[in-house]
């Protein structure tokens, strides 16, 4: 009976490819945040039907939890997420059995973000405030790399979660590292606030790649030709929305119902320079990130990257 039972759940599983009668291969794909522009080129590949014609069935979820993706990906829950490049160093520096096969925002838009009016005008200014942060394990690191760099000697660090504009408006924090310089601007202007912020890279970060899909070992290795499939039509997808924003805008509005069309427009027209122009991870961006990693305290043991770099492209 449970012999039969398997085979029935494996049936059901199975989708076709339209018009071949071949099975697609399914993969998760658990984002790194709420549905948001960040994603549109996986949104625009999907709708188009770019991801069934390279035989595959992509399934996106949602996170629960900003911490989440990663995790999940890295103990096979879900076959891929989209995260960080500093948190996919920090997970491999803990031993987590990952690899990064693509990506999806080439440099950072990770700011350390405040108010107009809170009369901060540099770093040192936040001495003594009350720090916000995304991403546990992630956002709160970078924090403390930050502030080592820029004479922030002493803060109380604050978990926001999702909440940045309510976190920042209502006055529960001075400041956040986390919010995008894209995205979480456009946000609070349609609030009535004016957002301002430090750029990460400007203040003793290296540049990095923003938003970068990871996979567990396992699923690397028993999926690697559908990976390469999935970097290669995203990349497609991200071409695309660069021929023809207005088009690719409303395929992404239309697959995501519930986005606000005005956010959404305005943080399309500055995301779409950051999306990746190719699928090459450099081995030596990567390296120089997890070496300043380690000087830094961001991590407690070196990454070698080339263990953790999985490449998918030619």
């Amino acid at each position: 009976m449970k012999r039969w039972l398997c085979l029935v759940m494996v049936l059901l599983s199975i989708h076709l490819i339209p018009g071949t009668g071949i099975a697609a291969e399914r993969l998760t794909l658990m984002l790194d945040w709420f549905p948001n522009v960040d994603h549109l080129p996986i949104y625009l590949a999907q709708q188009q039907g770019d991801f069934a014609n390279k035989g595959l069935d992509i399934r996106i979820i949602s996170p629960s939890d900003a911490a989440d993706a990663l995790k999940l990906a890295a103990s096979g829950h879900v076959d891929m997420a989209v995260s960080y490049e500093p948190q996919a160093i920090i997970a491999a520096s803990e031993g987590l059995q990952i690899r990064v096969v693509g990506r999806l925002i080439e440099h950072p838009l990770t700011t350390l973000l405040f108010l107009a009016d809170r009369d901060i005008k540099f770093p040192k200014d936040l001495v003594g405030k009350r720090i916000g942060y995304t991403v546990p394990g992630l956002m709160d690191v970078l924090m403390k790399a930050f502030a080592k760099l820029n004479g922030i000697h002493e803060y109380t660090e604050v978990n926001v979660g999702f909440t940045i504009a309510q976190s920042l408006t209502a006055g529960k924090v001075d400041a956040i590292m986390g919010p995008f310089k894209t995205y979480e601007t456009v946000v609070l202007a349609h609030l009535g606030y004016k957002a301002e912020y430090f750029e990460l890279e400007k203040w003793g970060i290296p540049d990095y790649d923003e938003l970068v899909f990871v996979c567990g070992t396992a699923v690397a290795a028993r999926k690697h030709a559908a990976l390469k499939s999935f970097v290669e039509t995203v990349q497609n997808g991200i071409d695309t929305a660069r021929k023809d924003p207005e088009k690719a805008l409303e395929v992404y509005l239309k697959a995501v119902p519930e986005a606000d069309r005005r956010t959404e427009t305005e943080a399309f027209q500055l995301t779409l320079p950051y999306y990746a122009s190719h699928q090459h991870l450099s081995r030596e961006r990567w390296q120089q990130f997890a070496d300043f990693a380690i000087r830094h305290g961001l991590i407690e043991r070196p990454v070698n990257v080339d263990h953790l770099l999985l490449q998918t492209a030619e």
